[in-house]
């Protein structure tokens, strides 16, 4: 197991990688189909959008994260 100073860490890096490989799937599907040389443009569109996932996770998950705290209560 991983110690828990990793936790935002990996949990950037399984998002990043989650959320980037099923939006780049269904988005190139959607717009070229299936054929052939679907598996090459899917792969060329997922190694450019995931390092974007990771530095968009990277900047926006703090923001996101304090403008929940504001808006919710404790309990």
């Amino acid at each position: 197991m991983f110690s828990k100073k990793y936790s935002n860490f990996l949990f950037t890096l399984i998002m990043g990688f989650g959320m980037s490989l099923l939006m780049t799937l269904i988005i190139t599907f959607i717009n070229t189909g299936m054929d052939d040389k679907f598996i090459n443009r899917f792969l060329k569109a997922w190694s450019i959008s995931f390092p974007i996932a990771i530095t968009a996770i990277l900047i926006v998950a703090p923001i996101a994260r304090k403008f929940v705290d504001k808006i919710t209560k404790s309990s």
